[in-house]
């Protein structure tokens, strides 16, 4: 015959551990890391075809994505192969933007200005989002009518108390299908680019930004570098954004002071960094954070920086 533990036995052993659960020290709670799933970046600019003329100048035709259900906008945009697309903004009526949180920047041509960050369950983040102590405003219902007649709706929530996109990105939530929203475009279809890797974003305070990311986020501390046109940066290794300081003067500096804290850079991925190089006459080649790094040609996009990172 086998033998059995006593009943006795058992309870003393199972009173024992819990004993011993109960005197260990509580472990500190520590804020869950959350990886941000980018959605789109925005180019804003006083004319839609000006903007279109310009991506298409450096290879990057984008599609005519509609009027916005605001009536003050209108868009079109680059779909690349992950579901991450450029958006381009500009007036419906050529020199009305009032009424739109993106006024200011239509009015310079060109002028990149937002980034979105998409999720499938808004309210839930939102919800994170302010027991983090972050401000989220009350999300909205957004739409636009494509060419084709077809309505395309979504929620959105701004996050913090700048220009939508400015600095945190604001939330998406796609209401239709995501599919009626975003397609692969043409012009990248077959190219050696993956999609939008990396916002670039412009800030006064290093420090203060990086702590605003790991209080909405739960980030790790990130990985920082120098260099030359860009300032200090800080990377957070898997999440897409790249925070750059100024070190002194220059165009970070002067960008700042004349639209605050947003985007300034857009980095698109690559699976052949050589092949993207030669295809888009990329010029400029930098290492950042150990990956290769280089521009599209800066004057056709009217001042937009646009990259291309990889290996």
């Amino acid at each position: 015959m086998s033998r059995r533990s006593s009943p006795t036995c058992c309870r003393l052993s199972f009173a024992t551990l819990v004993l011993l659960l109960i005197s260990q020290p509580a472990m500190p709670q520590e804020n869950k890391s959350t990886t941000l799933e980018l959605d789109h970046v925005s180019i804003c600019g006083s004319s839609l075809d000006t903007l279109r003329q310009s991506l298409t100048d450096v290879g990057l035709t984008p599609d005519l994505g509609g009027p916005h259900g605001n009536g003050i906008t209108q868009m079109a945009l680059v779909g690349f192969d992950d579901g991450t697309y450029i958006e381009l903004i500009a007036p419906i009526k050529p020199g009305v933007t009032a009424g739109s949180a993106w006024a200011k920047f239509m009015s310079d041509d060109a002028v990149t200005c937002a980034w979105a960050a998409g999720t499938n369950v808004l309210l839930q983040e939102v919800d994170r989002l302010k027991k983090a102590g972050i401000s989220v405003k009350t999300p909205e219902r957004g739409s636009r009518k494509r060419p084709d007649g077809m309505s395309v709706e979504w929620m959105t929530a701004d996050v913090g108390n700048t220009t939508p996109g400015a600095t945190l990105p604001f939330i998406i939530e796609d209401q239709t299908p995501r599919a009626w929203r975003v397609q692969n475009s043409a012009s990248v279809q077959g190219a050696p680019l993956g999609g939008v890797e990396n916002v670039v974003l412009g800030v006064n305070n290093l420090d203060a930004s990086i702590a605003l990311f790991r209080k909405a986020y739960g980030w790790a501390e990130p990985l920082t570098e120098t260099q030359k046109d860009f300032g200090k940066l800080a990377y957070f290794p898997g999440q897409p954004v790249i925070l750059a300081a100024p070190s002194g003067g220059g165009w970070l500096s002067d960008r700042l002071a004349k639209f605050g804290e947003t985007p300034v850079a857009y980095l698109l991925s690559t699976r052949d960094f050589a092949a993207a190089t030669k295809r888009y006459k990329l010029s400029g080649t930098k290492t950042w954070f150990g990956q290769k790094l280089a521009w599209f040609d800066p004057a056709k996009l009217k001042g937009v920086r646009l990259g291309v990172i990889g290996q």
